[in-house]
């Protein structure tokens, strides 16, 4: 695949490593089930999932719809909407939009009934304009159910704390190494409450945020190092081989496999993630 979302979601997310991508799965699965519980689906809505990858929120909610719902799977990738029309195999409930979320210029005015997103306002510098543009889609009524994962938390409370092992032996190689990853802007610039405040400033109603941040929670330790280097963890990242390559010199390398492939250091989890969902306006009775 050849652009570096289809990439990511394909290979780099996890390299093909058996252990990494069980730990995706449920995790995503999770996320998605979250996002399609407070969609409040009917079985004939028209739902556009914006910025679907490979479909995970879109086939979920196909089984979730009835005979008469649809899905419209709108990505900026083309890569992954032709990952969907395969897995669609010419379900006639389902079609497929390129679009970016802060421009749906080929979705209709007031034309679908559900809008979700999972992880995809990260990647958005005009998250704003996003809003609005979910908004002006949605029919009166229509509902927006969406999950962001806030970064900002996390460089808050613990900046550079590559893999979440605190205090260890190899801190400077680390610090070196999360340096060379570097963040895009858009993976860190808000939090929960600019998600708010934007809905409102769109001309949703009925906003509702579910946030919950973890700090310092005991997580499974790494049994496979190898599959971790080969992986990314955002499609504008290096892998972290490929940033250990770049950082560090061969003995720091050394060193640094040589306490990475060895320790039985505990990882501990410090993130945060936010749901919110909202409504459009009815529209006004006449008379």
């Amino acid at each position: 695949m050849g652009d570096v979302w289809a990439k990511w979601l394909l290979t780099r997310r996890d390299s093909d490593g058996a252990s990494i991508r069980a730990r995706h799965a449920s995790s995503v699965e999770a996320f998605r089930d979250g996002v399609l519980d407070r969609a409040d689906l009917r079985a004939d809505d028209v739902l556009l999932d914006v910025g679907c990858g490979t479909g995970l929120v879109g086939f979920g909610a196909l089984d979730r719809l009835g005979p008469g719902g649809h899905v419209i799977f709108s990505d900026i990738s083309a890569d992954l909407l032709d990952e969907c029309r395969r897995t669609a195999a010419h379900d006639e409930r389902c079609s497929f939009v390129r679009a970016a979320a802060d421009d749906l210029a080929t979705v209709p005015d007031a034309s679908v009934d559900v809008v979700t997103t999972r992880s995809v306002l990260i990647y958005c510098a005009r998250k704003q304009a996003a809003f609005v543009e979910f908004h002006r889609v949605l029919r009166p009524g229509g509902r927006l159910s969406i999950f962001e994962p806030i970064n900002r938390f996390a460089v808050l409370h613990r900046p550079g704390d590559l893999f979440g092992l605190g205090r260890t032996p190899v801190d400077d190689l680390l610090a070196k190494v999360a340096r060379q990853m570097g963040a895009a802007e858009t993976l860190v610039d808000f939090d929960e409450r600019d998600l708010l405040t934007w809905a409102a400033a769109a001309g949703f109603e009925a906003v509702e945020l579910d946030y919950r941040a973890q700090l310092d929670v005991p997580a499974e330790p790494f049994t496979d190092w190898q599959a971790v280097k080969q992986t990314a963890p955002n499609p504008l990242a290096p892998t972290y081989g490929e940033a250990i390559a770049a950082a560090l010199t061969r003995d720091e390398r050394e060193r640094l496999e040589s306490y990475m492939a060895t320790t039985g250091a505990r990882c501990r989890r410090t993130m945060a993630t936010a749901y919110l969902r909202a409504q459009k306006a009815d529209a006004p009775q006449e008379g």
